[in-house]
C-alpha cells in the first residue's frame, strides 16, 4: 500500500482495516469475510503484491475487538465466528482489557485515495447498524408501545380486579 506522509507506510492494523472496509464496500450483500479473504484483498491493494506478516495475526487477533490481546489491543474488526470477520461496529461487545483502543484509523494515517472510506464506514456501513442512531430506537414502532394504557389501570386495585373475575369462574 502506498504511504499516506512522505516516508511513512501504513500502520498494519490499518492494512487490514483498509481490506476489510474494500471487501465490505465491494460485497454489500456479505456480512462477513474469512481471514483469508481479508489478507487476499490486502495482497490485491498492495503496491508490491505481497504484504507484511503482520496482516494475517492482525486480521486473525490483533486488530479483533472480541478477541483477547495478544498484544494488540485494536478494535478494528469484530469476529463472528472463529475465522469469520467484519469491521467493528460503536456497541459491538469487546474484550474489557481492548476498552478505549483504536477503533479506526487516522485519517492522515491513510493514503488519500482510501480516506473517503472512513466516510463510507460511518455514513453506510454504521449508519445502517443496528443501535447505530439513538433516535431510531424512538421511533421503533414496538418500543413505542411501552407504557402505552398505563392510565387505563391507574385507579383500579389489581387484586380486587382479579377477585372479581374469578367470581365468575364458578
Amino acid at each position: 500500500m502506498r504511504t499516506s506522509r512522505p516516508g511513512a507506510t501504513v500502520k498494519v492494523a490499518d492494512e487490514v482495516w483498509i481490506a476489510t472496509a474494500l471487501l465490505h464496500r465491494e460485497q454489500p450483500t456479505r456480512s462477513d469475510f474469512s481471514v483469508a479473504e481479508i489478507v487476499k484483498r490486502a495482497i490485491a491493494e498492495s503496491a508490491t503484491g505481497s504484504v507484511r506478516p503482520g496482516v494475517y495475526v492482525h486480521a486473525l487477533q490483533h486488530a479483533v475487538a472480541n478477541r483477547p490481546p495478544d498484544p494488540g489491543r485494536y478494535r478494528l474488526l469484530f469476529a463472528t465466528a472463529p475465522d469469520r470477520r467484519r469491521l467493528y461496529r460503536p456497541g459491538d461487545p469487546s474484550d474489557p482489557r481492548r476498552e478505549g483502543s483504536k477503533t479506526l484509523p487516522e485519517r492522515d494515517d491513510l493514503p488519500e485515495k482510501y480516506r473517503q472510506l472512513l466516510d463510507w464506514y460511518k455514513r453506510d456501513y454504521i449508519g445502517h447498524a443496528p443501535g447505530a442512531d439513538a433516535d431510531a430506537d424512538a421511533a421503533d414502532p414496538i418500543l413505542s408501545l411501552i407504557g402505552l394504557g398505563r392510565a387505563l389501570w391507574k385507579d383500579v386495585d389489581a387484586d380486587e380486579y382479579v377477585r372479581q373475575l374469578r367470581e365468575e369462574w364458578d
